[in-house]
């Protein structure tokens, strides 16, 4: 009996060593898991930024059930978010639907419209502006290392919004892009998003810390398209992590919040990611996918599910070829 014991404990100690060997090389388990390994990714960039200037996430919608994918069609992936769309932004072809029309709390994916409105202005990117008390969260009280006082180039400001979700920054270029401040700012985000067919999307705040900035699927991913229009939101939305001195003596190194572009699984021109309670974890992207733009939108989500729906359009689309 000693001997037979014996044995299987060695057994179980080899096959636990060798499951450890297999896992070494990676980078995000939830994401080797949805990759599929027939068909590795191609034309992946990688990109990487330094700022010498000062610089760069909110808090969750009606909670979904994420713990069991649902199936949108018969030919479709399984998608964990609520609400889920795919679009060849080149022909117009829907590629995946799930509960497109329904208007949600989108969080901070509402910093793409702060961007492209920001830009707009035509402001001096190079201007510095000063963080101050508006600017300052006191809706869910989120952590910020942009201190009131500090003063950050307008461009940097623009990246740790866009790379790091950083709520400060986004009021402050959102408060001093016009003459009117913040209420015209608003004005002209419910404008845009008028102007570019988003009849079911409405914006309350830059940040999209307010459960009030709602949109659907189909309307994001039309706003999703027209932030690809934007040099710099491509350059800002896609760099990996940034250098940014805040004080004479500190400088943090800020990463981007979406983990599909800090592992480069695939090929993306912009991403956004957000979330609040209301909200869930919500993912928007403008990827290439065997050379076809596509326009991806997830909202209501976990946090991992996103980024697993998100691998598994793409594999369904590489599919399709």
């Amino acid at each position: 009996m000693k001997k037979l014991l014996s044995i299987i404990l060695c057994s179980a100690i080899s096959i636990a060593s060798a499951a450890n060997s297999s896992n070494s090389n990676s980078v995000d388990p939830i994401l080797d898991a949805a990759t599929p390994q027939s068909s590795p990714s191609k034309n992946t960039t990688t990109k990487t930024k330094k700022h010498h200037k000062k610089k760069a996430k909110a808090a969750a919608a009606p909670k979904s059930n994420s713990s069991q994918a649902v199936a949108t069609s018969n030919r479709q992936p399984k998608l964990y978010s609520y609400s889920g769309y795919a679009m060849d932004v080149s022909s117009g072809e829907v590629l995946v639907s799930k509960n497109p029309t329904a208007q949600l709390p989108i969080a901070s994916i509402t910093k793409l419209m702060t961007a492209m409105v920001m830009l707009d202005s035509g402001d001096d990117l190079d201007e510095y502006i000063a963080i101050s008390e508006d600017d300052v969260d006191h809706l869910r009280n989120t952590y910020s290392r942009l201190k009131v006082g500090m003063q950050l180039r307008r461009r940097d400001l623009l990246l740790l919004a866009l790379m790091s979700s950083e709520n400060r920054a986004a009021f402050a270029i959102a408060r001093t892009a016009y003459p009117g401040g913040i209420n015209e700012f608003i004005r002209r985000m419910n404008a845009k998003a008028k102007a570019l067919g988003m009849t079911n999307t409405q914006f309350f705040d830059p940040t999209g810390l307010t459960a009030q900035n709602k949109s659907t699927a189909i309307d994001l991913a039309k706003m999703v398209k027209a932030a690809y229009g934007y040099e710099l939101i491509r350059e800002d939305t896609t760099t990996k992590g940034a250098d940014v001195m805040l004080s004479s003596h500190y400088t943090h190194h800020y990463l981007n919040s979406d983990a599909l572009v800090r592992t480069s699984r695939f090929q993306i021109e912009v991403s956004k990611t957000g979330f609040i309670n209301e909200a869930g974890h919500c993912l928007v992207l403008y990827a290439m996918v065997d050379n076809r733009p596509i326009a991806m939108v997830f909202l209501n989500s976990s946090k991992s599910g996103r980024l697993v729906d998100a691998m598994a359009v793409k594999s369904y689309i590489d599919r399709m070829q």
